[in-house]
């Protein structure tokens, strides 16, 4: 039951104050060559401006961290990057870096992604937590459940969701509210955008099936899809090519528990088609190295069950 309290950039995050509509940030960094391995996703992350304004002006919950070349970030969280436009981010990353970006490059950012924000109004920001040292100048994480922390942390959590909350617990606690108010706990649930941005990742920027690295063309599907029941989670997403994702959300392919491809009789019966993936029935997908990112057996047989043509 952790928390992170990250120190931003007033531009940043008086850019993003102005626009509520924006539920899901990207909080960059200008170097793109360290991961963020803080939190786990849904725990809560606050965002805390320099000295002397030195204030926790708002916050949300960890959706993910990647790294992205910049024209990406802009293209997948737009002004969810706290700045008006690619080239002004592009300006501001270089100003970071101390030295302007060459007109050629797209260097690498490393990406902490945000879901679920909330600003706190101007004249109400909240006081630094306890021991947090003027001369920090990225971050600091903290164990909510500690006595030292925890009742401030129970308010800080408590005005993000606009409800008190008890978090001195055992137990673990993540933002509830999956896709479509359901009222489930949700720890791995990410943001929208953030999902693709993982997926992509995660995959390593390979169709899982064909190992295509066309990017435009890859697509993160959901195993299970929203409609469904199914929730923005790393493993509940396939990185696909997009007419292999449109095959696999038709039932036209599957995923078994064992990550073996299984194609549909019925894409030869009613295409006279589809040589390519008959070739590959029974071969592993790709899937991610870390094994808890990879696709959950059970929104696999689920969609074995509901959505695949076995005959």
């Amino acid at each position: 039951m952790k928390a992170y309290v990250g120190v931003t950039d007033g531009d940043w995050f008086r850019f993003l104050a102005e626009r509520p509509d924006l539920s899901e940030v990207n909080f960059w960094r200008p170097a793109g060559d360290r991961a963020f391995r803080a939190l786990t996703p849904g725990e809560p992350f606050f965002f805390k401006t320099h000295h002397p304004h030195n204030r926790v002006v708002g916050g949300g919950f960890f959706s993910g961290f990647v790294q992205l070349r910049i024209s990406e970030a802009w293209e997948m969280f737009g002004e969810g990057n706290g700045v008006p436009g690619l080239a002004a981010m592009r300006r501001i990353v270089g100003r970071y870096r101390l030295s302007p970006i060459p007109v050629a490059e797209d260097p690498t950012i490393g990406c902490v992604l945000i879901r679920d924000t909330v600003f706190f109004p101007y004249d109400e920001p909240s006081a630094p937590p306890p021991g947090f040292a003027p001369n920090v100048v990225q971050g600091k994480g903290y164990d909510m459940a500690d006595r030292s922390t925890a009742a401030y942390f129970e308010i800080l959590v408590g005005r993000l969701l606009g409800a008190a909350v008890d978090i001195d617990t055992t137990e673990p606690w993540h933002r509830p509210g999956p896709a479509f108010g359901d009222p489930r706990l949700a720890p791995y649930r990410l943001g929208q955008q953030s999902f693709k941005a993982v997926v992509l990742s995660a995959y390593g920027r390979r169709c899982a099936i064909t190992g295509d690295r066309i990017q435009p063309v890859l697509q993160a599907a959901h195993i299970r899809p929203l409609p469904a029941g199914g929730e923005h989670r790393l493993d509940n997403g396939l990185l696909l090519r997009s007419d292999v994702h449109t095959l696999y959300d038709h039932g036209y392919l599957a995923v078994d528990p064992k990550h073996r491809l299984l194609v549909s009789p019925r894409l030869r019966a009613e295409f006279g088609n589809g040589e390519q993936f008959y070739s590959r029935a029974g071969t592993e997908i790709s899937v991610p190295a870390a094994r808890h990112d990879r696709p959950n057996r059970e929104f696999l047989e689920w969609h074995l069950d509901e959505v695949f043509k076995a005959a």
